[in-house]
């Protein structure tokens, strides 16, 4: 799905990942699930373009549904992969904290576990060779992505700005569609490490300004990261 001349997703409202697409070739942002690989290809082709032109993947953190085909384009075509350091042990399959009890609606929650079997979930290969990022880099890939610690989700979890593209992709930083009640609007993620970090973190996306705003679940949001801000933290509140 074509979002821009240099912004491209692919997935849908329940799991996403995108592509920076430049002259000098292509930047993958998040890897979604294995079965995205035919999604990614078929991207690729509208593009006019193949998976020799992917200069490298930038996961926002190390979750299952984040790093799907990751491992595949390193091990198969060579792309590096690159992940905040302190999230770099959970890409590679290491441990976890468990998180406090979600609240669930029935049919979004069932909607998301199906999605998931459906691409490839339940087959997730995890990163054997990463490289490893800090936060405050600027990268030499296509659209000059710019890193930005975004601690909460999880300890690693970054945002990344892409100026070419006047877009920040925030992984579950945020989202605009909860996958477990299907409530829609910027908001904070589930199974988030430490919820109060996550919200407060945001506030390090105002100087991007950017207008797009791209989680992992959820639809993008063209009304500016500010807007979208203001609404997870109002969403955070507490009642009353």
């Amino acid at each position: 799905m074509k979002l821009g001349p240099s912004l491209h997703r692919i997935g849908n409202h329940i799991i996403a990942a995108y592509l920076i697409d430049t002259p000098e070739g292509v930047t993958v942002i998040d890897a979604g699930l294995a079965g995205l690989w035919h999604d990614l290809l078929a991207e690729l082709d509208t593009m006019g373009r193949t998976v020799a032109d992917i200069k490298g993947v930038i996961l926002t953190h190390g979750d299952s549904d984040h790093i799907g085909f990751a491992e595949r384009l390193h091990r198969d075509h060579g792309v590096p992969v690159y992940v905040h350091s302190a999230d770099a042990s959970r890409a590679k399959g290491g441990p976890k904290p468990a998180n406090a009890k979600q609240t669930m609606r029935f049919g979004a929650t069932l909607g998301f576990f199906a999605y998931s079997l459906r691409k490839g979930g339940l087959r997730t290969t995890y990163l054997t060779d990463v490289v490893e990022l800090h936060g405050g880099e600027t990268l030499d890939l296509p659209g000059q992505p710019e890193i930005i610690a975004l601690p909460g989700h999880s300890e690693g979890s970054i945002a990344i700005f892409a100026p070419v593209a006047d877009a920040v992709f925030v992984g579950d930083g945020l989202t605009t569609r909860h996958v477990l009640t299907g409530t829609k609007g910027p908001q904070p993620a589930p199974f988030t490490d430490e919820p109060e970090q996550a919200v407060a973190s945001l506030k390090a996306l105002i100087s991007t300004g950017a207008t797009w705003v791209l989680p992992g679940h959820g639809d993008p949001w063209s009304g500016g990261i500010e807007a979208a801000i203001a609404a997870v933290e109002k969403a955070a509140a507490p009642a009353g």
